[in-house]
């Protein structure tokens, strides 16, 4: 069990916990409640000690944030270098949308492969090695021949970028505790968001400021540097300890547990059935529901962002917005405000809300530029302003509940599982967008993007449970047996 911030005095921590609090009582505080007599309401060494196992924590979440960020970047620089590849490398269409996607398509293969990898071998080897590929990755672009050479490359930074999503959201679910959980997990999409914004302005900024026909190899190449920043962050990551636990290696995860969390390990409950690792799993009728329910919303949320970002340039030129890559910058801060927003409230508005009303929002959002595609510039601004602070908001989710729902066993692999499901609806669409703007109009890819979002709410008013508060066990437990707060409300 833990303890909850923001109780006690002073600082919002009793300086000795007492029974009951999650961190281990000092020697002689007895059985009864209240704080330890003996320290009184100064500091103390139980006080330190919840310090120190916050700033762990916090410090679980920046590594596993700088991974996010590396994500949302290698995904982010694409945008602003396919132009600049496109004419270097005399790109057709279906190349463009091949190159386009091909991170995505490798984020398919690299959730499924590597999430379930991840449970089978550990957190704390697949932490490091997805850093190493996405270094390499990085560099390898700036030698890569032909079309060809560059897809491969993309598909391998894809698969790694799969890989990260799933070890940083179970690592940081398994550290956290209950009332920190939420916005721990939630801050992964804001360093994502950070790095997609980074990537995305450095990149117009580097193709505007040079005529070099190969800038968009070192728009792509940026990368490498933040992946070596936090590779080198991430050494001396522990392991996680429920891992460790579910692997019978009780020893090392009750050492880690006292060590880095101040407490001991968290006994599993009586009636808890031993879970397989394996996707078959996943679709057993205990878990089927909350595997179609992660992959579903997830799907819902990226399609239509994924489809649009990537070639924002074209879309918001299309809708008369000017092409001095403005509209972009302006489009990426108002998601990661809306990211922001999101991780302050995820705690006051709940789970389920924060993600069924966004996705009508932003669906309203999308009809109206759908239907009035030549609006007023004005009107573009706000209905695409509307469209990425509220999908933004919500986007926080991605990194919570799929973390949560599912055992220490099978979390990765379900991350991973319904991270790979969400990319065929973004690979589908980033590949069909340039197309599609060609062949039917904006208009229409807006309305596709709409109707995306309709059935995400609809998936979310029948299936988005209310995990806020609980812990972790307790969240994640069979769905034969639900806790009363799991059941579907309203």
């Amino acid at each position: 069990m833990h303890s909850s911030p923001g109780q006690g005095s002073g600082s919002g921590l009793d300086p000795c916990p007492g029974p009951g609090s999650g961190l281990d009582p000092c020697p002689g505080h007895g059985s009864g409640p209240g704080p330890c007599p003996g320290h009184g309401s100064g500091p103390g060494p139980a006080k330190e000690k919840a310090r120190r196992v916050r700033r762990f924590e916090t410090r679980i979440a920046v590594c596993a944030g700088g991974g996010e960020v590396c994500d949302g970047w290698v995904l982010g620089v694409v945008g602003a270098a396919l132009p600049l590849a496109r004419d270097d490398l005399q790109l057709t269409p279906v190349w463009v949308g091949l190159i386009g996607s091909a991170s995505l398509i490798g984020l398919f293969f690299g959730g499924l492969v590597f999430g379930w990898l991840t449970d089978k071998v550990g957190r704390q080897k697949m932490y490091l090695i997805d850093l190493l590929v996405f270094l390499l990755g990085s560099l390898l672009q700036l030698v890569v021949q032909d079309p060809a050479q560059l897809l491969a490359v993309r598909l391998v930074m894809g698969a790694a970028v799969g890989a990260d999503y799933a070890i940083a959201g179970a690592l940081v679910a398994e550290f956290a505790p209950p009332a920190r959980r939420g916005r721990l997990l939630a801050s992964l999409i804001v360093f994502w968001y950070v790095g997609y914004t980074l990537a995305t302005g450095l990149g117009i900024a580097m193709a505007s400021l040079t005529d070099d026909a190969s800038a968009w190899r070192w728009i792509l190449a940026s990368s490498a540097l933040p992946s070596l920043v936090v590779l080198l962050a991430r050494l001396g990551t522990p392991e996680s300890p429920s891992w460790l636990a579910s692997k019978g290696r009780i020893a090392e995860a009750e050492a880690i547990s006292r060590r880095w969390l101040g407490r001991g390990l968290e006994q599993p409950a009586a009636d808890d059935a031993p879970v397989r690792t394996r996707h078959s799993t996943l679709f057993s009728p205990v878990y089927l529901r909350r595997t179609l329910f992660t992959s579903l919303f997830w799907l819902c949320q990226v399609t239509p962002f994924f489809a649009i970002s990537t070639f924002a340039p074209q879309v918001l030129g299309l809708l008369g917005a000017q092409g001095d890559g403005l509209g972009e910058v302006l489009l990426n801060v108002f998601l990661l405000l809306g990211c922001l927003t999101g991780m302050a409230v995820i705690n006051r508005v709940g789970r389920r809300a924060l993600l069924l009303w966004p996705f009508c929002v932003t669906a309203a959002a999308l009809l109206v530029l759908g239907l009035w595609p030549h609006a007023h510039p004005g009107v573009v601004a706000l209905c695409f302003g509307v469209f990425a602070l509220f999908h933004a908001g919500s986007s926080v989710l991605q990194a919570v509940y799929p973390s949560e729902v599912f055992p220490t066993e099978i979390r990765a692999t379900g991350i991973g599982f319904a991270a790979a499901v969400s990319r065929i609806g973004a690979a589908v669409g980033t590949f069909l967008v340039p197309m599609g703007l060609q062949a039917w109009g904006v208009g229409a890819v807006l309305l596709f993007g709409c109707a995306v979002s309709v059935l995400g709410a609809l998936v979310s008013a029948a299936w988005a449970p209310e995990t806020g508060g609980l812990e972790l066990a307790r969240v994640s437990r069979p769905a034969a047996r639900p806790a009363p707060e799991l059941e579907r409300t309203g």
